[in-house]
């Protein structure tokens, strides 16, 4: 107990000491540019790149909370300045892939625990060598009594209060990151983390998620969730997948895969509220595959929230007024839902400064989300003349639709993600689609 102890306070040292001693760097690189004249731009690089350095060191070190983080991460991996973007990949990539495996003797006495000391008895195989460590857990391929092979998640012991610890150390982080992510609010990131981690720790509720995604893709064309065999709060049993993760696509598929794989995504997280009444809350590439029948395979079901109703008409209809620029109508709407503070007013020109770039690249049949497309909006909307003061404590997300946060952190995951794949396809239509209040009355969708 000493030593875990120990431990903890060790890992708590690192990452308090990782604001300080880049803040201590920030204060010596301004005093050498002001007894050098060197360029402001030239030391904020180096700053940068140290800090960058550092931050992932000690993430390294970190293993649960600091991979769940680097998951989360990775979608944004797009919108990264060029100048950084293949470090920033290089080190989110050893972030995620870092997990040893468990001892196969500690893995067969959380089995023992979970499902029982005859769990040998439900399988006619089980592989011993895991075929994936992830951030909680790792998977071993097994055959279940009736010949289906199946895939076996098994939870590291005491991740969970180990995955809590580090998550709620990597508060200490949120200023951090925003010496070389610049725009990206962490603090809501991990507040979130911390706030669902909790149904992720139990593969129960797990599976419940995934039995409820199963039902309603039954059968269908386009997309495949494998079954649920068993669960257990620390071990999930469901159904193999052969397939190909977007993460391999992303680095060696073929075009048509590719945008094949972009569109399905895009199609998946916008139609989930209509045909489940769930949005699947962790749109990192490890978790969605290729079949080589075309489909696209869905996994881990720990991060959900539910939308009984659907998505709120109104995302639709903002929507709608900013792709016909309208922003009279964009801000009307606005205020009549509640996302305008009482007494406030909002600054547009910044509004379309931001929106008018978008909308252009959106025009036509079909859109190419490529990494510049996401690189250069993102530059445009940190640019200082795009930014308003009045706009930031003017704009908030309606009390009445607190998922909204949820929704846009989502959506702009899977816009990472097709921006990483170099996805090309009628993206619109598919918000036409799916996006209620998009379509005007009596108009097709």
């Amino acid at each position: 107990m000493a030593g875990k102890r120990r431990t903890g306070l060790a890992r708590s040292a690192k990452l308090a000491a990782l604001p300080m001693g880049i803040m201590a760097r920030r204060i010596t690189a301004t005093g050498k540019a002001i007894m050098t004249g060197a360029e402001r731009g030239t030391v904020d690089e180096a700053l940068i790149d140290k800090a960058a350095d550092e931050i992932f060191r000690v993430l390294g070190e970190l293993k649960g909370g600091a991979m769940k983080l680097g998951q989360a991460l990775s979608v944004a991996e797009a919108a990264v300045p060029p100048k950084f973007a293949d470090r920033y990949r290089d080190a989110l990539t050893r972030l995620q892939n870092q997990a040893p495996p468990m001892p196969i003797q500690q893995a067969h006495r959380v089995l023992d625990e979970q499902l029982g000391t005859r769990w040998r008895e439900r399988f006619t195989e089980f592989d011993d060598q895991p075929v994936a460590a992830a951030s909680i857990g790792q998977v071993h391929r097994a055959v279940w009594k009736d010949g289906r092979i199946v895939a076996v998640k098994i939870q590291y012991p005491g991740a969970d209060v180990a995955l809590l610890s580090d998550l709620k150390l990597l508060r200490m982080l949120t200023g951090t990151f925003g010496v070389f992510m610049p725009g990206v609010d962490m603090k809501s990131l991990i507040d979130e983390f911390i706030a669902r981690t909790a149904d992720e720790l139990d593969y129960r509720i797990e599976a419940d998620h995934q039995r409820t995604f199963a039902r309603a893709f039954a059968d269908d064309p386009r997309f495949f969730v494998p079954k649920v065999i068993a669960s257990a709060p620390k071990v999930l049993v469901t159904e193999w997948m052969d397939a190909v993760p977007l993460s391999r696509i992303i680095a060696e598929g073929t075009v048509a895969q590719r945008n094949r794989a972009g569109l399905l995504l895009a199609e998946f997280g916008l139609s989930s509220p209509a045909r489940v009444g769930q949005l699947h809350c962790d749109p990192h590439p490890g978790n969605y595959q290729l079949l080589p029948d075309g489909r696209l395979g869905i996994i881990d079901f720990g991060a959900t929230v539910a939308l009984p109703d659907g998505l709120p008409p109104v995302v639709g209809e903002l929507a709608r007024h900013a792709m016909a620029e309208d922003y009279d109508l964009l801000l009307a709407t606005l205020r009549a839902n509640g996302f305008v503070r009482p007494g406030h007013e909002l600054d547009l020109d910044p509004v379309k400064n931001v929106v008018a770039p978008i909308i252009a690249d959106l025009s036509g049949d079909t859109v190419h989300i490529s990494r510049r497309m996401l690189q250069e909006h993102m530059t445009r909307a940190m640019d200082v003349k795009n930014m308003s003061m009045n706009n930031t404590f003017a704009v908030r997300t309606p009390p009445e639709l607190p998922d909204l946060v949820m929704l846009g952190r989502v959506l702009g995951g899977i816009i990472g993600v097709c921006a990483q794949l170099d996805a090309e396809g009628p993206f619109v239509g598919l918000v036409q689609q799916w996006l209620p209040g998009y379509a005007v009355e009596g108009e097709a969708a």
